[in-house]
């Protein structure tokens, strides 16, 4: 039996004490009793529960009839519901932090979007084109071999490279996987790429906070397979 339908019944035990100043109840005021209790206690535990289906179940099991359901379904679809249930009081409610990065990062993209020269790209990575280039465009699946410089809202570098560095464009974040495949060898483009395109919820250990829009410069120097 669910430990939650035990709760809802033995509920009704306090309710014994007062029986010595009370005048006894008739069967009928104690069924009913029972019956307002269990439903106060279903009505908040499950709120869509089919009426019906929980008599018929209660008749059957109280009468000794045969029940609709193998007993080792019922267990299991008890023990099913009370992990959903158990799972949904141990989750925390949204954090404050989390509503106010996620108000700070729309704020800071807005700001960007707003600047002179700015272009919005597929999935709203944000694009300046600090030098046109004029070779090949890389696919999905291509290295590309690049300079950059990543830096946080504030300006603070978190990666940078030098040195020419190759990497498969289907390895990196995807707010790199989309805008690299518009931009040709040559060019240098500055990209202000949304959370959802890069670290999204999780963030990256100490480095990168949850909802963080991470910026770079970067510059395309070749293509390969």
């Amino acid at each position: 039996m669910s430990r939650y339908l035990l709760m809802s019944l033995f509920f009704l035990i306090p309710l014994a004490q007062a029986a010595e100043t009370a005048a006894p109840a008739s069967d009928h005021d104690l069924a009913y009793s029972l019956g307002a209790s269990l439903g106060q206690r279903l009505r908040q535990e499950v709120p869509d529960l089919q009426i019906q289906a929980l008599i018929d179940g209660l008749q059957q099991a109280y009468q000794g009839k045969p029940l609709a359901l193998k007993d080792e379904r019922i267990e299991q679809i008890l023990r099913d519901h009370d992990a959903a249930v158990t799972q949904s009081e141990d989750t925390p409610p949204p954090e404050p932090q989390s509503e106010a990065a996620m108000s700070a990062e729309q704020h800071f993209l807005n700001t960007e979007k707003a600047k002179p020269g700015v272009k919005v790209l597929a999935d709203g990575v944000l694009m300046t084109e600090l030098t046109p280039g004029t070779g090949p465009k890389p696919t999905a699946s291509d290295r590309v071999q690049v300079r950059y410089v990543g830096r946080l809202p504030d300006g603070t570098i978190f990666d940078q490279n030098t040195q020419p560095q190759w990497f498969r464009l289907d390895s990196v974040i995807a707010g790199w996987t989309s805008a690299l495949q518009g931009m040709p060898v040559g060019a240098k483009w500055r990209l202000v790429i949304p959370s959802a395109q890069a670290y999204g919820a999780e963030g990256a250990g100490d480095l990168i906070d949850p909802y963080t829009p991470l910026v770079f410069e970067i510059e395309l120097i070749a293509v390969g397979q």
